[in-house]
């Protein structure tokens, strides 16, 4: 796991300046404190920052073929790297190293662009051909590492962290107005679109080509559902999947230093560590967090009794309001992209724990809910979907029986009563694009006249309605996995988890979303995942017989982290000058009467707690990257 970076001049003649690259580099050593590197010749320059996980000593890079006329630079782990570099050296490719990286190298030789066909992993690189004068960037298929992009009209930079490329003074530091509202829309940036102007995601999937000054971006992989489903038989189905289960943990296993595993107590990560057990012949580490205060739900119990049961050493550890707030402007300096996610904080303290006890890799149950069907909005939709087609014509009747309910103390169906007339695509928006907050309902009351002059020929879910547009004629379930797995899952679990883990210089690695994984899956039919009111079905069955049925049957829960109370009570002074102090950056969005009013429904506790702290995102956004105040 590293960090890379680089410039190309597209004219091809003005010299690359070694020093910024040492700088855009240097920028981003906590990616890979154990060694850096450099290639700089004539209108290239390639900078990388390593942490060491295969091949200890002879493993630096940037990397090149045999006669140094393509180099690489690489950020990530290709778990089939072992059997590809058999077949390389049957071609007699010669190798120098025992790493993943160079087997990218040869494996380019060969087969050109369509070598990304052939890697099983994770993965973020640049391949520099010096021969065509040709510059590669790819980015895995599901965009578990990050790559992003900028073309200043005389060159092409890229980088790992945005904050490298904003090194360049040639890179304007400019907010992307319309990322504004589509990140208050979302509470994170789908597509490839960052919140700076220019600046862009290479999207999972795709590749990036620059040759004789053009930038070509092309797609490689997308997942793609059966629409005639290949598994007929429930239990020859559960048995493929135990054996993909067990075949992933093992290539995510590989590794010259201590594996450990993050635990939650829920089925993913549970199922994650009992394949990992049986790879080693040490007891795993295993960590996991809880919260300080009053009570509310607590993963660790949960998370006990899975180390207990696989024989596990253990650690917790317990966060409080003070470190969070303590935290807040280390994690806008590391995330760089706007998203609302607390408990990315409690991740970081949690990988922070592991690398101080000296494991530098870590597995996650990360993606099962994607690839399964876990969220309670996916059985929540299907049902609701069912009532509508039962009901036919009489939609009236289905919106008085939700009404009841809702009169009956069912207060959660309420937000689906507006639902009743509407198509899949509008009212799984309503889940997605978050329409129904208070924030969102009033948010054009908040916004100043000027953005809002900006916004109106806008359409801030966009990207949503871009990915439902491929679904046609796939089942209800499926529309909705494919929509969640290449926009919520790469642009803010995925990114999250990278940019968290990463700040402590851990490597965070994702089993359950090997692409093997996600094409099975793809190959089922929606019941196999979601039936009645069971999510994951198919996955629980799977694990049933060896993890503790306490686990396999507990309400799901999410990874609860109190930050509504801290943002209301301990971090209230703290929001308040931030937020509403004369000379903040808001304003430019914001009328100073929406933000005072925002302020006080928060401390009414009318819900508003996903907003304050958007809020605060774009704020101390504003203050690091385009003030320039830089790292806290």
């Amino acid at each position: 796991m590293c960090g890379i970076v680089g410039k190309l001049s597209l004219d091809g003649r003005q010299p690359v300046d070694p020093d910024l690259i040492q700088r855009m580099t240097d920028l981003i050593a906590h990616r890979g404190p154990d060694g850096e590197g450099q290639h700089v010749t004539g209108p290239i320059g390639m900078g990388h920052r390593r942490l060491s996980i295969i091949d200890l000593n002879t493993g630096s890079q940037p990397m090149c073929n045999e006669d140094g006329t393509v180099w690489v630079v690489f950020n990530g782990e290709i778990y089939n790297y072992q059997s590809l570099r058999t077949e390389l050296k049957a071609k007699n490719h010669t190798f120098k190293s025992a790493t993943d990286t160079e087997v990218i190298v040869h494996l380019y030789e060969e087969l050109g662009e369509e070598c990304l066909l052939r890697l099983q992993g994770m993965f973020a690189f640049a391949i520099w051909d010096e021969n065509k004068q040709k510059l590669l960037l790819a980015r895995d298929r599901v965009g578990i590492k990050p790559l992003y992009y900028t073309d200043t009209g005389t060159a092409l930079l890229f980088a790992s962290e945005i904050k490298s490329l904003l090194v360049d003074t040639s890179v304007a530091r400019k907010i992307n107005a319309r990322g504004v509202d589509r990140f208050l829309t979302y509470y994170y940036l789908p597509g490839n679109e960052t919140l700076f102007d220019n600046i862009y995601k290479l999207d999972p999937g795709h590749y990036l080509t620059v040759s004789n000054g053009q930038i070509k971006k092309s797609q490689y992989w997308d997942l793609q559902f059966s629409i005639s489903p290949r598994w007929e038989k429930y239990d020859d189905a559960v048995e493929a999947l135990r054996d993909l289960l067990q075949r992933s943990v093992k290539d995510h296993m590989i590794s010259d230093v201590p594996v450990g595993v993050l635990l939650s107590g829920g089925v993913d990560s549970t199922g994650v560590l009992r394949y990992a057990t049986e790879q080693s012949d040490q007891p795993i580490h295993t960590f996991t967090v809880g919260f300080d205060g009053e009570a509310f739900p607590d993963e660790r119990p949960y998370a006990q009794l899975a180390a207990q049961h696989y024989g596990t050493i253990h650690q917790e550890i317990t966060i409080t309001a003070a470190d969070f707030c303590d935290f807040l402007p280390k994690y806008i300096w590391h995330m760089e992209e706007p998203v609302c996610e607390p408990p990315a904080f409690a991740l970081y303290l949690v990988s922070r724990l592991a690398r101080e006890s000296s494991v530098k890799v870590l597995l996650s149950g990360e993606g099962g809910d994607e690839a399964f069907g876990g969220y309670n909005k996916y059985r929540n939709l299907l049902a609701l979907e069912g009532l509508k087609s039962a009901f036919g014509p009489a939609r009236g009747a289905l919106r008085f029986g939700v009404e009841a309910l809702a009169h009956l103390g069912w207060k959660r169906i309420e937000k689906y009563s507006n639902l009743i007339n509407l198509p899949l695509m509008q009212y799984y928006l309503s889940c997605t694009a978050t329409p129904n907050t208070p924030f969102n309902r009033q948010k054009h009351n908040l916004y100043n006249k000027d953005f809002i002059d900006f916004l109106e020929p806008r359409v801030s879910d966009g990207p949503t309605r871009r990915l439902f547009e491929k679904t046609g004629g796939l089942p209800l379930l499926h529309q909705m996995l494919y929509v969640d797995t290449k926009s919520w899952l790469p642009d803010d679990l995925l990114v999250k988890a990278d940019k968290m883990t990463m700040a402590t210089s851990v490597e965070l690695r994702v089993p359950l979303l090997d692409s093997r994984i996600l094409e099975f899956s793809a190959s089922l039919p929606p019941h196999f995942k979601v039936r009645g009111l069971t999510t994951k079905r198919i996955l629980k069955d799977a694990l049933k017989d060896s993890v503790p049925r306490a686990i396999l049957k507990r309400k799901k829960t999410g990874f609860p982290v109190p930050y509504d109370r801290w943002l209301k009570n301990e971090m209230k002074d703290f929001v308040a000058e931030t937020l509403l102090n004369p000379n903040s950056n808001l304003r430019d969005y914001f009328c100073k009467e929406g933000l005072v009013k925002l302020f006080e429904m928060n401390q009414r506790g009318e819900g508003c707690s996903q907003e304050i702290f958007s809020l605060l995102v774009l704020e101390l956004l504003h203050q690091q990257f385009v003030e320039g105040h830089g790292m806290p």
